[in-house]
């Protein structure tokens, strides 16, 4: 009796770890704009509700290839965006589980000139797939906090890096 239960808190212990990388690897591909990374953490049928109220009201998006359409058309090279979560509760039942992660993030959008930040609570699903992998099938979020600052009103903001900012013409180019 005693090796099942040690069996199967090694296994909890491997799914919690499969979730956690697959939250991360969903904050970095949504970051570092790599839709098809974003895509594989996603299951096909997933569902997002995203909280913010800086693009109007709350996002309700059904399916792995709106919430990717969305992401792509709407967080593209011109927006800048850092995801952290971290404090994960998750509750593993079989091949499904659920999740809690604290959020905070920041968005600066160059274009209209304005730097979001914002907190909130992820509540997630997930769901091991066919593959064994683990994919996000619910993930959403109702603000702690949202804030907006125009750029035009910090005169001294200046981006020292933009990863996705043209390079500068080379001397003798």
């Amino acid at each position: 009796m005693a090796a099942v239960s040690s069996k199967l808190r090694r296994m909890d212990l491997n799914a919690l770890e499969e979730i956690r990388q697959v939250k991360y690897r969903y904050l970095r591909c949504l970051d570092l704009k790599d839709s098809d990374g974003f895509a594989d953490t996603l299951t096909e049928d997933a569902l997002g509700a995203y909280g913010t109220r800086a693009v109007g009201e709350p996002l309700r998006l059904e399916g792995r290839d709106a919430i990717v359409d969305y992401m792509r058309g709407n967080l593209g090279p011109e927006i800048t965006t850092v995801h952290f979560a971290g404090q994960p509760e998750i509750r593993v039942d079989g091949d499904r589980a659920e999740g809690t992660w604290c959020l905070e993030d920041t968005v600066i959008a160059k274009a209209f000139r304005v730097l979001i930040r914002g907190s909130a609570f992820y509540e997630e699903t997930y769901r091991r797939c066919a593959d064994g992998g683990w994919r996000i099938s619910g993930i959403g979020y109702e603000r702690t906090y949202e804030y907006s600052i125009s750029l035009d009103d910090v005169p001294s903001f200046r981006l020292l890096a933009d990863r996705w900012a043209p390079s500068p013409p080379q001397p003798g180019t």
